[in-house]
């Protein structure tokens, strides 16, 4: 397997984690799912898929539709309930795409997020950049 869909983050930028909160809040009920490019090594931009399927239970990201990007790190998806832990096919979605996953959380606030590794295993991301004013 190239390794290109494994490129490692160490940080993603402040407004990159209020846009995936924002939007994760205003997708409620429903769960919201997109890419995550990354930088030389930082987050920068979340990108949305045609054909994204969205429930209150699951999203459904249509891989297929990706273009071919080098800067795609990995995923990002939220839960419409308290847990930021994968679930199992989060955890198989996991394996097969990305190095770093983001999972959001009710009520998608400063911390309600977090990353994981590949392996379903916590994954730090240093953040980058001012205080947002926005809540």
């Amino acid at each position: 397997m190239i390794a290109l869909d494994r490129k490692r983050a160490y940080a993603i930028k402040r407004e990159t984690v209020d846009l995936i909160l924002e939007v994760s809040k205003e997708s409620f009920p429903n769960e919201f799912a997109g890419i995550l490019r990354c930088e030389k090594g930082v987050i920068t931009e979340i990108m949305l898929l045609p054909g994204t399927i969205s429930g209150s239970r699951s999203a459904l990201l249509r891989l297929h539709m990706l273009p071919i990007d080098y800067t795609v790190a990995g995923t990002v998806h939220s839960h419409p309930g308290e847990s930021d832990h994968p679930s199992r096919g989060d955890l198989q979605l996991f394996g097969k795409f990305g190095y770093v996953h983001i999972i959001t959380k009710v009520p998608y606030g400063r911390n309600c997020w977090k990353a994981w590794d590949l392996d379903g295993n916590p994954y730090h991301l240093e953040v980058l950049g001012e205080e947002s004013t926005s809540s």
